[in-house]
């Protein structure tokens, strides 16, 4: 499992799936191929609107609630070391501490739409505790410190990154980054529907709208 930043396959594992493709030759590429890892593994976050790596120690972030009694924050794949902060009187100090009571977590059990492995993106205040407002002031009133990410990169979108990082180092046999025609016209290497297919539904668009 890579760290935040890091690209969602690694070196070996793309180079052995380019051979099993096309019979590439990979000698002396190890740099192209690791361009083209780390640009398809950005074009996902993108597109996703997150990040699929994990960080395994905490890290405060701040975030500006949704609503009176609840937020949409960064993934986060564990209630291990998690704080949840407020900003109360508005200085930015974020010094009341909430208890595990006063809040709950979603997605419950790790689950949307029936796929499991999915790490914490919101929090709801329980017991009559809202989050501040401070008209004129700040709006990041809440600060979570939490271990960020996913606990493990979901196999669709380890499959979009081979995908996209194989077209983007074909590019180099593309001009004008065109690979060929199908009925619908130009296809360029960035439209593969069958990424996109594999990546729609960790869109954190799809889940705001949806």
């Amino acid at each position: 499992m890579g760290g935040i930043g890091d690209p969602y396959v690694d070196l070996a594992e793309f180079k052995a799936y380019l051979v099993g493709q096309a019979n590439a030759t990979l000698t002396g590429q190890d740099a192209q191929l690791t361009d083209a890892l780390e640009s398809a593994s950005r074009e996902i976050e993108a597109y996703c609107a997150r990040q699929f790596n994990r960080s395994d120690s905490a890290t405060p972030r701040e975030f500006e609630p949704a609503g009176r009694d609840y937020a949409m924050v960064d993934d986060f794949h564990t209630a291990t070391g998690l704080v949840v902060r407020l900003d109360t009187s508005g200085d930015g100090s974020f010094a009341t501490i909430l208890s595990p009571q006063q809040y709950e977590l979603s997605p419950a059990n790790g689950v949307v739409d029936g796929m499991e492995g999915w790490p914490f993106y919101r929090i709801r205040l329980l017991s009559g505790t809202t989050f501040p407002c401070h008209y004129g002031g700040r709006s990041r009133t809440l600060q979570v410190t939490a271990r960020w990410g996913w606990a493990d990169v979901p196999p669709p979108v380890r499959a979009a990154c081979r995908i996209m990082a194989a077209e983007t180092w074909k590019l180099k046999d593309a001009p004008f980054g065109v690979l060929g025609l199908d009925e619908f016209g130009i296809v360029r290497v960035r439209q593969n529907k069958l990424a996109v297919s594999k990546l729609a539904p960790y869109s954190k668009t799809r889940l705001l709208i949806g």
